[in-house]
């Protein structure tokens, strides 16, 4: 993955593209990556999923040595940048750290869990927010009619640790701002009867 984007955390991304042109392009770009990242796992134990086994305090140079360049990085107010490697549009995990102005890494987080999605609740979430906190979504598209046709960004993940499912995240007609979220299964892994569970 060689597209990083660079939004600060007040929501102002370094780049001119448009927010849905950029998911659209950074979502092609992942499902490309990722493809080659399962090809490389048939010859040996990949990368993709095992970012989390750098420890904090390693140099995030060494990460992206490892594991790649992360698929968004977004700089900090206090000079720290956020660093997010995702699995979309395939896998069901984002793990994302804090990089300090040393250059060293802190703990990875899992993203795409039902808890980081709720804290769209609280406060405003720009689409640039959206982007830094769980990275390009799996899927873009519209939903709606007339004034209620709103852009829709679609993310894998295990609902309750358990269920494959996607959390769709409104951003309104122009696609600038999250109106409202909600999970449902995930087609892809939903066989009539089966609920869609983890076996």
């Amino acid at each position: 993955m060689k597209h990083s984007t660079i939004p600060s955390k007040t929501g102002q991304l370094a780049t001119n593209t448009g927010q849905l042109a950029l998911a659209e392009q950074m979502s092609r770009t992942r499902r490309a990556a990722m493809a080659a990242c399962a090809i490389a796992a048939v010859a040996a134990i990949s990368g993709c999923a095992m970012v989390t086994s750098m420890p904090p305090g390693s140099r995030f140079d060494d990460v992206v040595i490892k594991f790649g360049t992360p698929t968004t990085q977004c700089k900090n107010d206090d000079g720290t940048t956020n660093a997010l490697w995702t699995q979309q549009p395939q896998g069901e995990t984002a793990y994302a750290t804090t990089v300090a102005r040393d250059g060293t890494i802190g703990p990875f987080r899992q993203m795409l869990t039902d808890a980081s999605f709720d804290r769209m609740n609280q406060g405003t979430w720009q689409t640039e927010r959206v982007l830094c906190e769980f990275g390009p979504p799996q899927r873009v598209e519209r939903a709606g009619l007339g004034n209620m046709n709103e852009v829709v960004w679609s993310y894998r993940y295990m609902q309750s640790e358990t269920w494959y499912s996607l959390m769709y995240v409104y951003l309104g007609p122009d696609g600038k701002q999250v109106t409202r979220f909600h999970p449902g299964p995930d087609p892809e892994h939903t066989v009539w009867g089966d609920g869609g569970g983890r076996r």
